[in-house]
């Protein structure tokens, strides 16, 4: 039995918990509705850009994990990337949340989802 929540309702309550705080999100990618991956880019005040996606752990959980952080040198890399995962995955989710805090927003929204 799956007890994953269906990536849609996981991708609404990201958007919300950004709202909820006064700060906006958007969704970039849409992917498969149920069990798409999602990959979340969270941008700082300057526009950049830090990548997270929830991987397996040994221990059979799915955690948060920092995956790619866009550099003001090359921030074609960063896009670039994205690119590829979109292309090597059709059921993909890309949320871009721009947070005023995102330290705090991701360890209390990410780690609660």
């Amino acid at each position: 039995m799956d007890t994953r929540l269906p990536a849609h309702l996981e991708v609404s309550g990201l958007m919300r918990a950004a709202q909820a705080e006064g700060d906006f999100g958007m969704v970039l990618q849409k992917g498969d509705r149920d069990g798409g991956t999602i990959l979340i880019v969270i941008l700082d005040k300057q526009g950049l850009g830090t990548l997270y996606e929830r991987l397996p752990e040994r221990d059979g959980t799915r955690k948060w994990s920092l995956v790619k952080s866009q550099v003001t040198d090359n921030k074609v890399e960063f896009e670039d990337y994205l690119d590829r995962r979109k292309s090597q995955d059709p059921d993909l989710w890309i949320v871009e949340l721009t947070v005023a805090k995102p330290q705090r927003f991701i360890q209390s929204a990410l780690s609660a989802t």
